[in-house]
């Protein structure tokens, strides 16, 4: 079985150094990881959050040592509003934005036939909001040969217990990736997802047998980690994925392969 790296065995990416970058969600849970792993391959990243400033000052001390630079901004990319914002704060500090990650969510689990569209919206907002503002004005900021990846899930293709909002706003979010993705093909600029399965956050976040159970029938034989994700969002940051786009690439140790 392939063991999982954790974030001090962080590799760096050749190609990604001196790259600017902005990750949405970025101090916490896959977003972290994404930061972590950008930051050490020499990018200059940016890392928003929402609420957790305790999060973001562990972040920054973590990667005090990291080849690139950190700046973590405070502001909720549900609110249109923020991305604009957080543009300028990328055009004043490093003048271009060269990676775009959006890897913020929310998940309120309710049964689909009693579902709380309340909490519907809000999870769709999590979901659209972040991409649906940012495009335009990170194309307006991307050289030729910019990323932009948004962070997904397999519910979104799939059914799970409970889970019918995640998955409806996940689906949502892909499809709105196919349609970016179109807008800025002429501009050079790709858009694409990754799709995580069932990730590993820690002791505490999972039922010790519902992890079992998927990291038995996965076939890589494990639960996916954050790391493994932002290994997929790296691997299409680099100048050799410029003819990927409008794709949703799956990180998920070959669970979907299975009927």
């Amino acid at each position: 079985m392939p063991k999982p790296h954790t974030s001090s065995e962080v590799q760096p990416l050749p190609g990604l150094k001196g790259k600017s970058a902005l990750v949405v969600g970025g101090t916490r849970g896959v977003g972290r990881a994404v930061t972590e792993k950008l930051a050490a391959s020499g990018c200059d990243v940016i890392a928003t959050y929402a609420h957790s400033v305790p999060d973001a000052e562990a972040l920054l001390a973590d990667l005090s040592d990291a080849p690139g630079s950190l700046t973590t901004v405070r502001g909720d990319a549900r609110r249109a509003s923020t991305l604009p914002e957080l543009m300028r704060e990328v055009r004043e500090r490093h003048g271009r934005l060269d990676v775009l990650v959006h890897s913020v969510a929310s998940a309120h689990p309710m049964p689909t036939l009693g579902m709380r569209l309340t909490d519907v919206y809000a999870d769709t907002a999590s979901a659209l909001v972040p991409l649906a503002a940012s495009a335009g004005p990170a194309a307006d900021l991307m050289p030729e040969g910019g990323r932009i990846i948004v962070v997904s899930a397999s519910v979104a293709r799939g059914v799970a217990p409970h889970l019918v909002s995640l998955g409806v706003a996940k689906a949502a979010l892909e499809s709105l990736v196919r349609f970016v993705a179109v807008e800025l093909a002429g501009r050079g600029v790709t858009v694409n997802a990754v799709s995580a399965s069932k990730i590993d956050k820690g002791a505490g976040t999972t039922r010790p047998e519902v992890a079992r159970a998927i990291g038995a029938r996965t076939p890589a034989g494990r639960l996916a980690t954050p790391g493994d994700v932002a290994d997929a969002v790296a691997l299409l940051c680099l100048p050799e994925a410029q003819w990927i786009t409008g794709q949703v690439v799956s990180a998920d140790g070959g669970l979907g392969l299975l009927a």
